[in-house]
């Protein structure tokens, strides 16, 4: 009686120390739980407060994008507005000393008006032109040295016509300038118009 009463105590002592060992088990497991949930907790919140970093730096990268295209379109509608400016008034120095020009012919008008002498009269149209084409040179005009019998050059050239030749060296060359070219600066602003030998 007494061993089975041991076996009895023991198998309960057993068991007891089974169920302590398996409600430790499901503790630590509760526990364990108890922190992954904590951990999945503090994972959100550390989501949700980056989601959150990430639309206010989004807001404000679009609040950025905005200023900036419209201090963009500003600035273009200002240049373009400048630039019609500019093309409108380009000219302004130029034109303002052409208005001597005008006076000198005005002069020389009412002057031939009183029967001047022609030698007169040419002499001041000559000294006009000199004025004007000074005056013209100052602002870059240049114009191109031509001559009967160049090379007839495309860069700088216009062939009006084609002349047969007089003589076999001027075949494919330049035998009259019927118009002058001009450079303004180094840019060919008009093309010497010419006749070539053919």
């Amino acid at each position: 009686m007494k061993k089975e009463n041991l076996k009895e105590m023991t198998g309960e002592k057993k068991g007891a120390v089974k169920d302590i060992s398996s409600s430790k088990e499901k503790e630590v497991a509760t526990d364990g739980q108890g922190e992954q949930e904590l951990g999945d907790g503090v994972k959100e919140s550390k989501l949700t407060s980056r989601l959150d970093q990430l639309k206010a730096d989004l807001e404000e990268a679009k609040d950025k994008y905005l200023r900036l295209y419209s201090e963009f379109e500003n600035y273009k509608r200002r240049t373009s507005k400048e630039k019609i400016e500019l093309v409108k008034t380009a000219n302004e120095d130029l034109v303002v000393s052409l208005l001597s020009f005008i006076d000198d012919f005005e002069r020389a008008e009412k002057s031939q008006a009183k029967d001047q002498s022609m030698d007169a009269l040419k002499e001041g149209f000559q000294l006009i032109f000199q004025k004007f084409y000074k005056t013209l040179e100052q602002y870059g005009l240049k114009a191109m040295g031509h001559k009967k019998g160049m090379e007839f050059d495309t860069e700088i050239h216009e062939a009006i016509s084609h002349y047969p030749a007089p003589e076999k060296k001027l075949k494919g060359k330049v035998i009259e300038v019927v118009q002058k070219g001009y450079y303004l600066g180094e840019k060919v602003i008009r093309f010497a118009k010419v006749v070539t030998g053919a």
